[in-house]
């Protein structure tokens, strides 16, 4: 192999070991973010055909309804739990901070978590929907059949 072949070997392939190193050091760094959405159901009995449930310590999203009589604030603190259906099994969802203000039991939310039990969310982000009539599409896929129920209470305290 004459000197100028071969130094034009060498550069194809440092540049394909370059390129290849590059995407796989996105794909590292990538990993940290993805989170799936899953409903409460699909949590515990697994996802899709293979029923492929999530591992604990995998970060995720999950969607569902506040299950009304629930939500468990502690005094002292931020921390609040509540619970989260669909259709089929509940999950417990642990959050520490302040709710958005459209947060209500019966309301359907989004909440972005790592799991730490198999049926537990230890929760980072919780979002509640914003109108009546818009819903995420999986959320909204996910809890066909569902009614939405009204609080028992009035923001005004009027009864």
């Amino acid at each position: 192999m004459n000197p100028r072949r071969k130094k034009r070997l060498l550069a194809v392939i440092a540049i394909i070991f370059g390129v290849g190193s590059a995407i796989g050091l996105m794909l590292y760094a990538l990993q940290e973010n993805i989170n799936l959405f899953y409903t409460p159901t699909e949590l515990i009995d697994g996802k899709g055909e293979n029923k492929e449930k999530p591992f604990i310590g995998q970060k995720l999203r999950i969607g569902g309804m506040v299950v009304p009589g629930s939500v468990v604030r502690d005094e002292d603190s931020l921390d609040v739990s509540f619970k989260l259906m669909d259709t089929g099994p509940t999950v417990t969802i642990r959050y520490e901070g302040i709710l958005p203000d459209l947060f209500r039991e019966g309301q359907g939310i989004v909440a972005q978590g790592t799991l730490v039990e198999p049926n537990v969310i230890e929760a980072f982000e919780v979002l509640a929907k914003h109108d009546e009539e818009y819903m995420p599409p999986e959320v909204a896929e996910a809890l066909k059949g569902i009614k939405h129920q009204k609080p028992k209470y009035n923001l005004n305290n009027e009864n």
